[in-house]
């Protein structure tokens, strides 16, 4: 009886967390296929499209492999590192400024125009304005990367904050509640499934910008290699970062979905009913 009522719950564990490993490996087994297909159809010159097949030679078959599989990675690390921190300082700054901006609309009042505003500017337009600001360090492609993760986060997590139940507001209301405790004990609890949104949406975003910051800013990471890489004809190296990437965000994005599901299914009740 114990095994029967044991091995479910170690069943459903096993399945979310080899889940992100198969999602990884169905989507990148589609965007094999369309890459076929799209140098098929466009019948593009050999030279500077590079297929599959090319990338695996190129990474694990070929003479030099160690040595270009050591490129890319080196490269890959310090994109990584970029934008994860810009990921983690976007996510952050977007839960305290939606917080703020639910218990304090005047400060919403004031602020939102001066974001919206902002976002309308192209981060291309935007970078050498940081690059002044915080130099060509890490400083500056975090901003960069952050700002990308910032904007759709404070939206989402906004929404998130204000779907709270307000039964469950005025109770804590009753009792003598703040603004604050109430936005930690009811708000955030409920906004959990709009935080693991934002934070699979931002993945992406991270990545591309880290690579703009490199690309524009820093001279460094795989942003800056693969625009060297189509000045010099290296487009092995160019095809293979952007399969590398691909698999990274797909990868971290299914993790987090993961994560999420994990997540929900812990603190479900207390989300429903915000205790």
């Amino acid at each position: 009886m114990s095994t029967a009522t044991e091995n479910p719950p170690a069943l459903r564990w096993a399945v979310s967390a080899l889940r992100p490993f198969v999602n990884v490996v169905v989507t990148m087994a589609a965007v094999i296929v369309l890459w076929i297909i799209f140098l098929e159809v466009y019948d593009l010159d050999p030279l500077v499209a590079k297929s599959p097949i090319d990338i695996y030679h190129y990474l694990f078959s070929g003479a030099d492999a160690g040595a270009h599989r050591s490129l890319v990675s080196s490269g890959l690390g310090r994109t990584l590192l970029d934008a994860g921190l810009g990921f983690v300082a976007g996510l952050i700054a977007a839960v305290v400024v939606a917080v703020v901006f639910v218990l304090l609309r005047s400060v919403e009042q004031a602020l939102l125009p001066m974001a919206v505003v902002v976002r309308s500017v192209p981060l291309v337009a935007l970078t050498p304005l940081i690059t002044l600001i915080f130099g060509r360090g890490l400083m500056a492609t975090t901003v960069i990367s952050g700002l990308i993760v910032f904007f759709p986060a404070l939206v989402t997590m906004t929404f998130g904050l204000r779907s709270a139940s307000r039964q469950a507001a005025d109770l804590c209301r009753a009792y003598g509640a703040g603004g604050w405790t109430i936005a930690r004990k009811v708000m955030l609890p409920s906004a959990v499934p709009a935080f693991f949104a934002s934070a699979r949406v931002g993945v992406p975003g991270a990545l591309i910008g880290a690579m703009l910051a490199e690309w524009l800013s820093t001279g460094q990471g795989l942003g800056y290699a693969m625009l060297k890489d189509s000045s010099t004809f290296d487009y092995d190296h160019l095809w293979a970062s952007v399969a590398v990437l691909t698999a990274v965000s797909a990868l971290a994005y299914n993790i987090i979905a993961a994560i999420e599901t994990v997540a929900l299914a812990r603190f479900a009740p207390n989300i429903r009913t915000g205790s």
